[in-house]
């Protein structure tokens, strides 16, 4: 009886055993199945929310691209008419350049013509310097002559350089020598060596001058 009540409390324990074993793996197994779950749970949620995301700023794309490119268009006016600005204010520069050029050679366009001809006026003059031989008609015509040259020039603004008993201007006047004179005050233009000329408001040739000191 003794033995068959020790192999009862064995069967028993053994049995308890096991059933706690049983009840433990299942409660490991259903805490699995539950932590599984909520991991599902989480990545589903985690999913959704990132869809969901993805779905609102895919419905702000349209506007954010037309601010985007409203702004990529205004830069681009901008520098267009940065440009123009720059391409019209050189275009207006050469023109004014070639416009100050044409008036430029435009008025002073007899220069060179001038400068050629001066040398025959010397000599014109030196001509009627010189007594007359008693040949009043050939003086006359040379007279005339030398007239019609001072008109025609004086008709494209070449006129001549007023410097005897004029102060000494060496912008206009050039000294050849210099000479004191009882009564004239110094820098006055004493002999008018060489006639000189104006064309304009610029110097054709310099008047060659002795001057007082």
């Amino acid at each position: 009886m003794e033995k068959v009540a020790t192999m009862n409390k064995e069967t028993v324990e053994e049995t308890a055993e096991e059933t706690v074993e049983e009840t433990v793996e299942e409660t490991v197994e259903e805490t699995s199945k539950v932590n599984q779950e909520d991991v599902e749970t989480d990545e589903k949620k985690e999913k959704k929310s990132f869809f969901k995301k993805n779905s609102q700023k895919e419905e702000k794309d349209p506007l954010e691209l037309l601010k985007n490119e409203n702004e990529a268009l205004k830069s681009e006016v901008k520098k267009l008419q940065n440009d123009y600005y720059k391409a019209y204010a050189d275009a207006e520069n050469i023109r004014k350049r070639q416009q100050r050029d044409f008036e430029l050679s435009m008025k002073y366009r007899i220069q060179s013509f001038a400068e050629s001809i001066l040398p025959a006026i010397d000599n014109l003059e030196r001509a009627l310097s010189e007594p007359s031989n008693g040949s009043e008609s050939y003086r006359e015509g040379v007279e005339m002559i030398y007239g019609q040259i001072l008109n025609a020039l004086k008709q494209e603004g070449v006129e001549p350089i007023k410097a005897l008993n004029e102060p000494f201007d060496p912008n206009i006047h050039q000294a050849l020598m210099t000479e004191s004179v009882e009564g004239v005050k110094p820098n006055i233009v004493i002999e008018e060596l060489q006639k000189g000329y104006m064309i304009k408001d610029r110097v054709l040739r310099a008047s060659l001058v002795k001057v007082s000191q």
